[in-house]
């Protein structure tokens, strides 16, 4: 998916088109980049299309939606997954139980902080999942770390405002 597509998704239906993306980027899914949804969302905010506060609302819950998705998937099917990727990868199995005692170890900090990581933070949700975090305490320290990461992301689109556009030739 290119920016062209998502601006005429994000102008098009606005804080529905919002909330699937982030959900989807969330998934991990590729062609859904943070660097360029969330501060596209921050531009829409900044020519006031939507209100800054309702962009933080939606991408935070479209966050928070895909992160519980995958801690679910880790939760019911981590294991049976784990195992078939140690089987077919065994060299990996170290690294994957570093992890996952990582998380065990570092709890709501370790999910806190992996939220903070790009490519960390759409994944930190599976372990999570697979050591059957306590789900409020995931569900806090993910928003959180959600928080501050979208924070980040669609305040600089925010700020940026139509300047990125005019640098794309897109104003």
């Amino acid at each position: 998916m290119d920016l062209s597509t998502i601006t005429l998704y994000f102008t098009r239906y606005g804080a529905i088109a919002i909330f699937v993306i982030v959900f989807l980027e969330y998934l991990n899914l590729p062609g859904f980049p943070a660097g360029i949804i969330m501060p596209l969302s921050g531009i829409m905010a900044a020519r006031g299309d939507i209100h800054f506060f309702w962009v933080m609302v939606i991408t935070v819950a479209a966050g928070l939606a895909g992160s519980l998705a995958l801690y679910v998937l880790g939760r019911k099917g981590g294991d049976l997954f784990l195992k078939a990727y140690i089987r077919r990868f065994p060299k990996q199995r170290e690294t994957l139980e570093k992890n996952l005692e990582w998380i065990r170890r570092k709890g709501c900090v370790g999910v806190f902080l992996g939220k903070l990581i790009p490519m960390v933070r759409t994944i930190v949700s599976i372990p999570a999942g697979v050591i059957r975090m306590n789900l409020l305490k995931y569900i806090i320290s993910s928003t959180c770390g959600i928080l501050v990461w979208n924070f980040v992301f669609v305040g600089a689109g925010y700020v940026m405002g139509d300047k990125v556009f005019q640098m794309l030739g897109m104003a």
